[in-house]
């Protein structure tokens, strides 16, 4: 039998016109759809009716030449949009970038991945210039990923350009936090995954979060005696919020990536 297949497909090479199949039909269809078929050998090596759908992989009732006749091709994207500003000022809310579909994915190839993107910021100041970094209470963080980013993109107009202040990095020790942090698998929420009851965690103070005049981060919990119980919240998912206490301040932050933040 498979001597005989191989002849079969020998003889569709030097004679395509003997054996009927999608390319002759001119048949190529997506998804499930009975009524694109062919008369020919199939891939099970049972000749009759053949189908040069998508859904013939799964049935296992191709013609045997679809993938040649209809050769699998994945979705191609664009490249990613500059970051949106924020939705809305002096609150914490969320940016957006986008990308576009370049080619649709067809005969089964690879589906197209998201298409956009959604991340937590905070701006520090209105499009006016009025400060309103001070009406933030509770501790509001983000990955240190986005650290670099944000000093490079977000400059608060009270800054100036020459300002480099050293900064400094406060450890707290995770009192509780809500169910929802572990439920975050958003690429951009996914560090939500890492906060943990009962581990020490570093948050960085670095411009534009530092204040201009009192050269701190608002939700620091500096003044605390490490008794208080302090309240953070994470950037991109309100319902991720939790209570923490002051452990000490010091220059550099010290803690592995996964329980290393930023104050935003």
């Amino acid at each position: 039998m498979r001597a005989l297949w191989m002849a079969l497909c020998a003889l569709a090479r030097l004679w395509p016109g003997a054996l009927a199949g999608c390319s002759e039909a001119g048949r190529c269809c997506p998804g499930r759809d009975p009524s694109c078929f062919a008369r020919g050998w199939r891939l099970d090596r049972v000749y009759g009716t053949c189908f040069c759908d998508q859904a013939c992989r799964l049935t296992g009732d191709c013609c045997f030449d679809y993938d040649r006749a209809c050769p699998a091709r994945p979705c191609f994207v664009g490249e990613w949009s500059p970051w949106s500003g924020c939705a809305d000022e002096c609150k914490p809310t969320s940016r957006v970038r986008r990308r576009s579909v370049r080619q649709e994915p067809q005969n089964g190839g690879a589906p197209c991945p998201p298409l956009e993107e959604r991340a937590g910021c905070l701006e520090y100041s209105t499009p006016q210039g009025r400060d309103c970094a001070h009406a933030f209470v509770p501790a509001f963080i983000t990955t240190s990923a986005f650290n670099k980013e944000r000093t490079r993109r977000a400059a608060s107009p009270q800054w100036s350009t020459h300002t480099e202040d050293a900064g400094y990095c406060m450890e707290f020790k995770t009192e509780s936090l809500t169910p929802h942090c572990a439920l975050e698998n958003r690429p951009l929420t996914r560090w939500m995954q890492y906060l943990r009851e009962g581990y020490t965690v570093c948050v960085d103070c670095q411009p534009p979060a530092m204040n201009a005049v009192s050269l701190r981060c608002s939700g620091d919990g500096l003044d605390s005696d490490g008794n208080q119980t302090l309240h953070w919240q994470a950037i991109g998912n309100p319902r991720c919020q939790g209570t923490w206490k002051k452990v000490r301040k010091v220059d550099q932050c010290s803690c592995p990536a996964v329980h290393s933040f930023i104050f935003i």
